[in-house]
């Protein structure tokens, strides 16, 4: 099974990496941007009877800083 992990600053986190985003965009002429915030995708293939509390503790153990990010769990459909 393929697994997406999303992750994302929380709200209120100051992301220093979107603020740069934010001024190059700027800086390239683009215009009506108004925030930035980045996060990271992470893709992941997991035995097919992988419990959802077992993808849940892979996050908040090792892929997620419960402190200043969250987390969404995306499973895809196989071809």
């Amino acid at each position: 099974m393929k697994v997406r992990v999303f992750v994302s600053l929380k709200p209120g986190v100051l992301d220093p990496q979107g603020r740069a985003v934010h001024h190059a965009l700027e800086g390239l002429g683009f215009k009506g941007v108004e925030d930035v915030r980045v996060g990271r995708m992470i893709e992941m293939d997991v035995a097919d009877g992988t419990s959802d509390d077992a993808l849940r503790q892979m996050c908040e153990k090792l892929l997620a800083n419960m402190v200043i990010e969250n987390y969404r769990i995306e499973k895809l459909e196989t071809a």
